[in-house]
Formats: structure tokens, C-alpha cells, sequence
């Protein structure tokens, strides 16, 4: 018999997540509960995936819950804010069990890993859908945001970026990597992302702008300067790749992908250059995973410089509304 929509909200749903002390009422009345910290400010993000667009059809439904918590998460950690609730609405084809516990467990194991509970959502029959709302919160007056850089300063990218535009290539049949080491790195670091939660917290006080890298390294880096009314130069030469990628497609083709593929989640921040020597201190390149990329400049608009000159890169990252044209 199948299954009803609130024997698959008590199933897979009720209870999953991070247990909190903060949430009142949770899963399975008419809206959650929850206690806001005090002197704290409320942080909001929400994303939707849809099959086809987002993810392949017929994706891992654990890689499905995965990412789409992962890319809330990306988002909260771009303001430097900590993660508490989330709510789901999941529209599925069928209540598959098979797939609908794949699904929760992969959603599960994130939710639990940065102390997110699941307080409430909505399922509905359709075509595969999966949208999250994430809230969180952050100290007053210490969000990151995009629009607080100037020119002069650094550019640092958490990561290695390009990686997961590689994966989703190799999910599509698109790209062939022999070695199956590199090709199952590439693979996960699109399915399974690693939100740089912890990253973004630890940025408060040394960059003064950040944005979570979804949409590709140049077109996000844009978006970045134009919030801050400047623009960016990018180094073509000191792009921070993966030595899976580079040799998966080769030096030339991985800078490419690292500046216009998508799906990467890692932060792109701006620091002033009166703080940089604090930042290299304080949280070590080593440690924390990121480098310098480029430079915030006065002039307007996305370049990349490769030997002091201006290279064409025509394709700027993803856009939804773009792509169909």
C-alpha cells in the first residue's frame, strides 16, 4: 500500500537532523517553534534543485539531500553565520522508500555534522524537486556581505575550484578519466560538497567581502565587485587547481574549468591589504585551505591577466535564464 503523505513526512522526515535545545516545536504541526539567541541577527537563505537543471537524472538520491542542504549552507557560511533550522519542500514523482530513505540519510548526515535540525517542510507529488530554507544567525553587525570590499584588495578562494564541474561532466558522460582514483575524487566533489561553514566564521574581522562560489569562479568574483562598486582582475597563473583535476584534463583546460565551471560551494573573500599578514597568521593557508586569486581594482567589470595581459574568457559561470537562450 502506498505510502500517505504524512506516514512519509513520520518515516523519513520526523526527527532527522540535529537534536536543539533552541527548537520549541519541531517536524509535524502547522509551523515550527524556535527561540532566536539574543543580540544575535537572524540569517535566511534558500535554494531550490531541480532534476535536470541542478543534478543529473537518476543522481544518487543520497548526493540529492546531500547538496541540497550543502548549497544553504554555502550561502550562510558566505555571511560567516552558524547554521540551526532548516525546512524542506520535497516534490517526488512517487514515494519511492528506496529512494526517499537514500535521500533523508544523505540529508541526515549533513544536517547532523553542522548542528542543523529539520523543523518542517512540505511534500508534494510532481516532478523531482527538492527546496531548502536554511536559518541560522550571526553577532550583530558582523555578516559578511558582498558589497564591503574596495579596490586594492586581495582576492583568497577557499579550495580548489573547477573540481565539480569535472564531476558533473563525468556523471554526464562527457569526459573520460581513466584513473579511477582522480574520476571518483572529481565525482564526489560535485555530488557530496563540502560547505566551508567553519572557513566563513573564522573570515569575521579579516575580509571585509565574501560570496560562496556556485555559478563559476569569474562570474561570482563579478558579482562580488559589482556589489562593492569596483571591479576584479583574476591571475590566470595562480589559479589553485587540483592535481586530480590537472592531470584528469590537463593544466590549460583545468584553469578553464576553475574559472567558469559551477558547483564548487567555496568562498571567494576580499581582504584589505592591512589585513592580510593578520589573515596568513591567524588562520594559516595550510590549515584552512585557500590562496589568492586576484586583486579588487577601480576600474570596472571581470578581467583575467595571464603574464600582465588581458586574456578573453567569453563564458562568465552559469545563469539560469541565460542558458535556455
Amino acid at each position: 500500500m502506498p505510502l500517505s503523505e504524512f506516514e512519509l513526512i513520520d518515516r523519513f522526515f520526523r526527527g532527522r537532523g540535529a537534536s536543539r535545545s533552541d527548537v520549541r516545536l519541531g517536524v509535524g504541526d502547522d509551523a515550527a517553534l524556535l527561540e532566536c539567541p539574543p543580540d544575535r541577527e537572524l540569517v535566511a537563505a534558500i535554494d531550490t534543485l531541480v532534476e535536470g537543471a541542478h543534478f543529473p537524472a537518476g543522481s544518487p538520491a543520497a548526493s540529492v539531500g546531500h547538496r541540497a542542504l550543502a548549497v544553504n549552507l554555502s550561502d550562510l557560511a558566505a555571511m560567516g553565520a552558524e547554521p540551526a533550522w532548516a525546512l524542506l519542500a520535497l516534490t517526488v514523482p512517487r514515494a519511492d522508500e528506496r529512494w526517499l530513505e537514500e535521500f533523508s540519510r544523505g540529508l541526515a548526515a549533513l544536517a547532523k555534522e553542522f548542528g542543523v535540525a529539520l523543523v518542517g517542510g512540505d511534500t508534494t507529488r510532481g516532478p523531482l524537486c527538492v527546496t531548502i530554507q536554511i536559518l541560522g544567525s550571526v553577532e550583530r553587525d558582523t555578516a559578511l556581505t558582498r558589497s564591503g570590499g574596495a579596490a586594492e584588495e586581495a582576492l583568497y578562494v577557499s579550495g580548489t575550484p573547477g573540481d565539480a564541474a569535472a564531476g558533473l561532466q563525468l556523471e554526464l558522460s562527457r569526459l573520460e578519466v581513466p584513473e579511477a582514483r582522480a574520476a571518483r575524487y572529481l565525482r564526489d566533489r560535485f555530488l557530496f560538497p563540502a560547505p566551508r561553514v567553519a572557513l566563513g566564521r573564522r573570515l569575521r574581522g579579516y575580509a571585509s567581502a565574501c560570496i560562496d562560489v556556485s555559478d563559476g569562479l569569474l562570474g561570482d568574483a563579478g558579482k562580488l565587485a559589482r556589489a562593492s562598486g569596483c571591479g576584479v582582475e583574476l591571475d590566470y597563473e595562480i589559479l589553485p587547481v587540483s592535481r586530480m583535476l590537472a592531470e584528469a584534463v590537463g593544466p590549460e583546460r583545468a584553469r578553464e574549468l576553475a574559472l567558469t565551471g559551477g558547483d564548487d560551494y567555496e568562498l571567494l573573500f576580499s581582504v584589505p591589504p592591512s589585513r592580510v599578514d593578520a589573515l596568513l597568521r591567524d588562520l594559516p593557508v595550510e590549515q584552512w585551505r585557500y590562496a589568492r586569486v586576484g586583486t579588487l581594482r577601480r576600474e570596472p567589470g571581470a578581467v583575467v591577466t595571464r603574464n600582465g595581459s588581458v586574456i578573453d574568457f567569453s563564458h562568465y559561470g552559469f545563469d539560469h535564464f541565460a542558458a535556455g537562450r
